[in-house]
């Protein structure tokens, strides 16, 4: 009975594979092939990740700074008003012309939305070309084609809808809508603001900047800690404002085995561990402190491993261990970065494991004592 109970240790309750077992299942099976990657964590493999979170607005778009004029586009309203010295001019007629305190007249042409040619249609003047140019350009180029024909003319143009020098925002915002941006020049933060602001909270929330081709994605908090991310807007732009929660998971020889929630921001290995209530005093191997996830092959392949073959997966799966028991440990722990729904693992110390067989042991040793103190009674 005692050899049977030694042999079924195996059986014993535990909160995961030891730090042993984990690495026995890095290794290529027999057919050669490995089912995750198991990287110890070093100065260079933490210099590649601080690389890959370095991404940042000031970084892509810092040196594409405000819009110094708003040139007209396709699809905005534009009216124009035109003024003659005298009467007696083209726009003079009573039904479309109104006589100021001077005795100039006035007249307004309707609003006219600017179509593919670029052009709007001014009387006497013909098709102007409008777009690319600013009101001001538009009002000498109406001046200029009415000389001769009218009487001292003056112009003013008015973009009464601006839709081609606006800004997209969506999401996670009070009124996602196209918003105007102003001559002086708006940031994310102005037009974010403009669209009502967001509604989840800051540290929860992140806000990605799509400029043609180009797209980059960050935590609201940075926007708001960094100033020099808050970076000029320009036409077309598209903001996007999305709410998504991080968290990462806690299991094995913790304080705590839960899912964690954590500011958008980021956290750092050592401060997982401390939220997760830190590496348990009784059961915890400090040399078997994992974290699991599944990494970007393109992410990946700058840390310089061989992949491994999981069977067709978008991305790679990947066990970063760090050895607690080196003070280097602790280093690469502060410079690790933890990401969203990453599973923080602790081992089981062996010594624990075997403190687990002492007590089935003891159990059945006492066990057989009392069967065999029940046997001597009932002689």
């Amino acid at each position: 009975m005692a050899v049977t109970s030694l042999t079924s240790c195996s059986g014993l309750p535990g909160a995961g594979p030891t730090a042993g077992e984990v690495t026995a299942a890095s290794k290529p099976t027999s057919t050669g092939e490995t089912r995750f990657a198991l990287i110890d964590v070093d100065p260079n493999v933490v210099a590649k990740m601080e690389s890959w979170s370095a991404v940042s607005l000031q970084g892509t778009f810092g040196k594409q700074g405000a819009v110094a004029t708003q040139a007209i586009g396709q699809g905005d309203y534009v009216q124009v008003t035109i003024w003659e010295a005298a009467s007696g001019g083209l726009f003079s007629a009573p039904t479309n012309a109104q006589m100021t305190g001077s005795g100039s007249r006035t007249a307004t042409i309707p609003e006219q939305v600017v179509g593919p040619d670029g052009a709007i249609t001014v009387p006497y003047a013909g098709r102007v070309q409008v777009r690319g140019r600013t009101p001001q350009q538009v009002e000498q180029a109406v001046v200029t084609a009415l000389t001769g024909k009218a009487i001292e003319p003056q112009a003013l143009v008015t973009v009464t809808k601006n839709i081609a020098n606006t800004v997209t925002v969506v999401g996670e915002v009070t009124g996602g809508a196209r918003v105007p941006l102003t001559t002086r020049g708006d940031r994310i933060l102005d037009v974010v603001a403009s669209a009502g602001g967001t509604r989840a909270a800051a540290h929860e929330t992140f806000v990605t900047l799509v400029r043609g081709p180009q797209s980059v994605r960050i935590p609201m908090q940075a926007l708001l800690i960094s100033p020099a991310e808050n970076v000029f807007v320009r036409p077309g732009d598209v903001i996007s404002v999305a709410k998504e929660p991080q968290t990462f998971t806690s299991a094995g020889a913790t304080g705590q085995n839960s899912v964690v929630p954590f500011d958008s921001i980021g956290i750092t290995l050592d401060q997982a561990i401390a939220r997760a209530g830190g590496l348990s005093d009784t059961r915890a191997d400090p040399g078997g402190v994992f974290v699991i996830r599944y990494e970007r092959p393109e992410e990946y392949d700058q840390l310089g491993f061989r992949r491994p073959d999981p069977g067709g997966l978008p991305q790679v799966p990947v066990i970063y261990r760090v050895n607690m028991r080196d003070p280097n440990g602790f280093f690469m722990a502060r410079r690790f970065p933890i990401r969203n729904k990453d599973i923080l693992f602790v081992s089981t110390a062996p010594a624990a494991e075997m403190q687990k067989v002492i007590n089935v042991l003891i159990g059945f040793v006492g066990a057989a004592a009392t069967v065999v103190a029940v046997a001597a009674v009932a002689r």
